[in-house]
């Protein structure tokens, strides 16, 4: 039999058996979702839950993790390696890709807090100007769910739909400080529980937390601009082997071509990439500074 048509059918057989698989693993991740959570739902709260379920995102995983291996598996067979090989190297691969997805919502979600932590100062401040005007609480949170802009907006509206539910809105304050881990939140919504709790002029209370505020936000702006560079050299120093190897391999080939070519020269990169991501890694370290 051609070695062709002996290929195609272990492909065709790999994919159908993949496809079981993750049909097999789909279905149970959807009857687990649809389940319901135990517990009080805090502790089974969906840190992705703005932008997607836990079954689709389970399932971009699967799709993903699924297509990667077919791909390389598919590109090693047709290269010449051994089916045991190519199978090994491309499950390795399909779980690494099943990740992808984590990754890209993951940082979907950081750059959401970030924004969100952004318009703290912004809703301090509208609270403020609120009942200094004689609105009550709710319907300053009201006002600014339409004039704040996203992210701050939508989790207000969340607050306000708890509070019409019957939700105490200290108590629905206190789950937005979860939602949104924000150290400056963290004091707004502290502030205001314990000024209805004990008593005061929360208008009061609420100036001198957008004068905080605005002065930490003011020191971390500062504190990010003093550790710029140093952010810089840690990207710098990391790129600088690949430009260098990319450079002499330009100008003289045969000298850098055992490095790609050998298993030497391969054992070579892997160790000095990892001693590159160690480097990366303690700069980054160095120039965080946590206040």
């Amino acid at each position: 039999m051609p070695h062709g048509i002996v290929l195609l059918l272990v492909f065709a057989a790999v994919a159908a058996l993949g496809y079981v698989v993750a049909a097999t693993l789909q279905a149970a991740v959807g009857e687990r979702a649809a389940a319901p959570a135990s517990g009080d739902g805090e502790g089974d709260s969906f840190a992705y839950a703005a932008f997607t379920t836990r079954e689709k995102l389970a399932r971009s995983r699967l799709l993903a993790g699924y297509g990667g291996f077919l791909a390389l598996f598919l590109l090693l067979s047709l290269a010449g390696r051994g089916p045991v090989l190519a199978g090994v190297v491309a499950l390795a691969a399909g779980i690494l890709v099943s990740w992808v997805p984590v990754e890209i919502l993951r940082r979907k979600r950081k750059r959401r807090l970030e924004t969100a932590a952004a318009q703290v100062l912004d809703l301090a401040s509208g609270l403020a100007n609120g009942l200094k005007s004689g609105q009550a609480l709710p319907a300053s949170l009201e006002a600014l769910s339409g004039r704040l802009p996203r992210p701050m907006s939508e989790e207000i509206a969340v607050v306000l739909r708890e509070y019409r539910l019957g939700l105490d809105l200290p108590e629905a304050l206190g789950r937005l400080a979860a939602r949104v881990p924000c150290e400056d939140l963290t004091l707004l919504v502290g502030s205001i529980r314990l000024t209805q709790q004990a008593g005061g002029s929360l208008a009061e209370v609420l100036e001198k937390m957008v004068e905080m505020i605005r002065a930490r936000t003011e020191f971390q702006a500062k504190l990010k601009a003093m550790t710029a560079q140093g952010r810089f050299e840690a990207i710098a120093m990391s790129l600088a082997p690949l430009f260098v190897f990319i450079l002499l391999y330009l100008i003289d080939r045969p000298l850098m071509l055992p490095l790609v070519t050998t298993s030497i020269g391969w054992t070579t990169i892997v160790c000095d990439a990892v001693w590159v991501v160690i480097g990366f890694l303690i700069i980054d370290r160095i120039v965080t500074i946590e206040v």
